[in-house]
């Protein structure tokens, strides 16, 4: 009933909200910075208790004035205030007032300059925004992340409070919780993934170079999509506001461990120098036969970066401006990674003590943002992002004889892996912001989301090479000969995924005079998804005609699997052959000279052996009421019902096609409660009830068999959702500009959790599977952010640190259906995922002296041993193990055109191990490697 009678009121006041009246208005910029807005500044009536603080944009206005003369207070805390007097106000008009502020100047009230500035990616004006937001939200900025040396939203998003990132992975824990149990947005709208195993889009994909800020909002908003359990992180990319600027950016480094292979650095066959697969529109038969196994080698492992970034604006009018930014950039780096690799049940299926992988990684990004504001009142806001992110990895499993398969081979088992990932993603959003009237304000987005995920061609070889003759395993004797299980053993594999997203909201909101507002709004989205794969097995003779092929070499497949020997599988006879090749589903099904119905069906082109696709369609409505009690109270009840439907239909080798389905709407409400005691801190409460859908990847059967280890989804998963009831409490004060200090509790509850399990097959599958009724996590989460030391006017030591302690539980269950999984030796355990003890820290030297300004930041992270995949059947736990990660970035300022930056990451270079529990040897290795440090120095300057 209350929430009609908002309704009503809203529906009455925007009808009667259009009446002129007097006010004073303006947009405040900074000279010193090509004219950008000033945000976050305080504009006063002397004498009165009307005021306002400036926005993003730097736009201010005071409404509601009668006529007369005023003088205007501008401030900021901390800083010197300025007073313009006898400024006129007439009756029915706006008093407009522009002030150009510069730092460099002294106070004049000629030129109006205040002696400080506060722009939107500055930590100061983050830290003013936490503390006056209606709900508990942490940010990074943009000038925070150049100040620790940080080169994408990954890694940023890492040194929020409760955040930690899998090292060697694109994952985010987000309060001990995984990719499933997080969404991700840009500039408010929703975003696809590009991998086909993540719900979430890689944040590492969004340089730094192209974001304003990066923030999570812990608790759930009415406004968010409902599918929200442990946060979401929200990307602002960057805008511009100034006069004029273009910048070059260029830089260099290498890994410690890359480096060591200056002269044999394997990459993938068949891509460009930019990361882009160059045999594209050539189908994939025709590239199997015409294009051999071997990667290419190429020399000199240094990475590279290279950006160029500019921006304008033009007067259109008094109040009319567009401004436009773009960014290009390109980066590649290069990795090698030594260790090991295994599959264990009870003892090892397969083991692989020695590997050697070569990774080489590109991302090209392009970015173009427009702004038209229309006028003070209307504003028109385009982005558009392009990105190509690609990764090369070249593996060499088995390098000194002791790889071991239980059915095959007790040693010299031996696999080549050569891969390439290519990620395309374009992002286009439209976004609108308009004052209807005084106090009636309309937002609203619209866009098209566009991913391509694909694996084009990976090539594996399975060879036997050798045994050891002697009982201390010393004496190795080399006889290489393929491995010819079955037709896949060697195989060469091609998998593309096409996701379409179109996404939009809309959002009114009437203010009212103490402050206080309601919204009421509108968000849905359309997704879908198309997936296929195929595999080429070579069918090989070899073995059986070494005389004339032999010997095998490890360093030229090539020299067996290439056009010429494919053309003598085709003359019918069979003593000629070296290989043939097989696929599942031959594409040829009539009656051919050189392939007859009923003869053999190899050598023929194929169609896809493995295809699901999914959609995904969610509307709902929403509405909160911004509740401002009193000068220490405010409050935010809101209810949002959300209607989706999802399904999943696929059609996979090993299980029977079919399609699931489900479908329903659910009432999230939630409430935010904020009380300040004091003008300097809060005491925040936030209940909300959401839930957790299955991902596509999640729902459907299809399995990715990597090398040793293999993951595959579920239907069983879409017959329910998980609903997760969320609590917060937390305090946090801030004792001065720029200084923060808080503590938070939080607790969850979550019915019917999805875990990554090891499911009950032969070979050890990771599926995602429902394994009891609840789960819980509870935790504590504290954070500082404090200067401790001033050296006169020149430098100052700041320090942040967070921390961020975690206990989960949840009950097992045996769980049958398509796929099975039990848990005959226990009944509870921790939620997959989820780490008991996290931090983060980072320590800060800035100086700031004539001509010279730097800043020295030394920053790291830990975390604590989580489970990466639950066991089942006896078997145990697979636990990723703790990882303590260090980084160095000295940042110089030299002018005010030139810039040089070092860097260093990763200096410790820890092993990162996932372990297997429970196995006949105990507690066991099953992944292990080390990154390397990276070194590197980095060039700007600004026209």
């Amino acid at each position: 009933m209350r929430i009609y009678i908002l309704f009503m009121l809203f529906a009455f006041f925007s009808t009667h909200a259009t009446a002129q009246t007097s006010s004073i208005a303006g947009r405040l910029t900074d000279k010193d910075y090509n004219n950008e807005p000033l945000a976050f500044a305080n504009v006063i009536i002397k004498g009165t208790t009307k005021g306002t603080t400036s926005d993003f944009d730097g736009l201010y206005e005071i409404a509601g004035l009668e006529p007369g003369t005023y003088t205007v207070v501008f401030s900021y805390l901390g800083y010197e205030t300025v007073e313009i007097p006898s400024v006129s106000v007439e009756a029915g008009k706006v008093t407009t007032i522009n002030v150009p502020m510069s730092a460099a100047e002294g106070v004049s009230l000629d030129e109006v300059v205040v002696t400080t500035t506060t722009r939107k990616n500055s930590e100061v004006s983050l830290l003013i925004q936490q503390k006056k937001a209606l709900v508990i939200q942490e940010a990074i900025s943009a000038e925070a992340l150049s100040r620790k040396g940080i080169d994408d939203a990954a890694a940023a998003v890492a040194q929020i409070s409760g955040v930690s990132k899998q090292q060697g992975s694109s994952n985010i824990y987000v309060r001990g919780l995984g990719d499933r149990y997080q969404s991700t947005t840009l500039n408010g709208l929703s975003v696809p993934s590009n991998d086909i195993d993540k719900k979430n889009i890689d944040l590492a994909l969004f340089s730094s170079d192209i974001i304003e800020n990066v923030s999570i909002s812990k608790t759930f908003s009415s406004s968010a999509y409902g599918d929200f359990a442990a946060g979401n992180v929200d990307i602002n990319s960057k805008q511009y506001f100034g006069d004029g600027y273009f910048e070059v950016n260029t830089g260099a480094s290498f890994n410690t461990r890359a480096i060591g292979e200056w002269n044999f650095f394997p990459v993938h066959d068949g891509i460009n120098s930019l990361g882009y697969w160059k045999r594209t529109p050539t189908s994939q038969y025709s590239q199997v036969i015409q294009h051999g196994v071997d990667p290419d080698q190429i020399g000199y492992p240094v990475n590279s970066s290279f950006s160029l970034a500019g921006g304008m604006s033009l007067n259109l009018s008094e109040t009319s401006r567009f401004s436009a930014f773009g960014n290009f950039s390109y980066s590649n780096s290069f990795e090698f990674l030594q260790g090991l690799s295994a599959n264990y049940s009870a003892t090892a299926d397969i083991l692989f003590p020695h590997v050697d992988r070569y990774q080489y990684n590109t991302n090209t990004t392009g970015i173009v943002n427009l702004v038209y504001r229309i006028d003070d009142k209307n504003k028109l806001r385009f982005n558009s992002i392009a990105i190509n992110d690609s990764k090369s990895v070249v593996g060499y499993y088995g390098t000194e004889g002791e790889g071991l398969e239980i059915d095959l081979a007790d040693d010299g088992y031996y696999q080549l892996n050569s891969q390439f990932d290519q990620n395309i993603i374009f992002i286009n959003q439209l976004l609108g912001d308009h004052k209807l009237s005084e106090r009636l304000n309309l937002f609203w987005g619209a866009g098209y989301n566009l991913s391509n995920a694909d694996q084009p061609d990976r090539r594996r070889v399975t060879l036997d090479i050798g045994e050891f003759t002697d009982e201390s395993r010393t004496n190795f004797v080399p006889n290489v000969r393929f491995i010819t299980n079955n037709n896949f053993d060697s195989q060469r594999f091609f998998q593309e995924i096409n996701d379409d997203e179109y996404t939009g909201n809309f959002l009114l909101s009437y203010d009212f005079e103490n402050e206080s507002k309601v919204r009421i709004g509108y968000s849905g989205r359309n997704k879908t998804r198309n997936f296929e794969s195929i595999r080429y097995g070579y069918n090989t003779n070899i073995n059986d005609n070494l005389a004339s092929y032999g010997p095998i070499e490890l360093d030229n497949f090539n020299a067996l699997f290439n056009a010429d020997n494919f053309r003598l599988s085709l003359d019918n006879d069979p003593n000629n052959d070296v290989f043939n090749l097989f696929v599942l589903k031959p594409a040829l099904q009539t009656n051919d000279v050189i392939f007859p119905l009923g003869g053999p069906r190899d050598n023929l082109p194929g169609l896809p052996e493995n295809v699901y696709s999914g959609e995904l369609t969610t509307h709902a409505g929403f509405v909160d009421f911004q509740w401002k009690i009193n000068e220490k109270w405010s409050a935010i009840p809101g209810l949002r019902i959300e209607n989706f439907n999802q399904n999943v239909s696929y059609d996979v080798i090993n299980v029977n096609p079919g399609t699931v389905a489900f479908s329903q709407t659910e009432f999230l409400p939630t409430l935010n409660l904020k009380y300040s005691p004091s003008e300097n801190s809060n005491y925040r409460f936030a209940f909300s009830r959401t839930i957790s859908l299955p991902e596509f990847k999640e729902v459907a059967p299809f399995v990715y068999e990597d090398v040793t280890q293999q993951i595959g989804g579920n239907p069983d998963l879409l017959n329910t959702l998980s609903s997760i009831y969320n609590l917060d409490i937390k305090w946090e004060a801030f004792p001065t500009e720029g200084e923060l200090i808080s503590a938070a509790l939080f607790g969850k509850l979550i019915s019917d959790p999805v875990n990554l399990v090891i499911a009950n097959d032969a070979a050890n599958t990771r599926r995602f599977f429902r394994t009891g009724n609840q789960g819980q996590a509870v935790g504590l989460e504290l954070e500082i952010a404090k200067t401790i030391a001033k050296y006169g006017d020149t430098g100052e030591l700041k320090v942040g640190a967070n921390a961020a302690y975690l206990y989960t539980h949840q009950d097992l269950g045996d769980v049958d259906g398509i796929f099975t999984a039990s848990f005959p030796d226990r009944t509870e355990d921790q939620l997959q995922g989820a780490s008991p003890f996290l931090v983060n820290g980072d320590i800060t030297y800035k100086g700031n002296y004539e001509n010279y300004d730097t800043s020295l930041t030394v920053s790291g992270s830990y975390f604590y041993d989580r489970i990466f995949a639950l066991g089942s059947s006896g078997r145990g736990n697979q636990i990723e193990k703790a990882v303590p990660t260090l980084n160095l970035s000295w940042l110089n300022s030299i002018g005010e055109n030139f810039q040089i930056n070092l860097k260093a990451s990763n200096i410790f270079d820890p092993t990162i191990k996932i372990v297997q529990e429970n196995t006949n040897d105990g507690t066991v290795d099953i992944e292990t490697f080390k990154r390397g440090i990276s070194i590197g120095v980095s060039l700007k300057y600004t026209y």
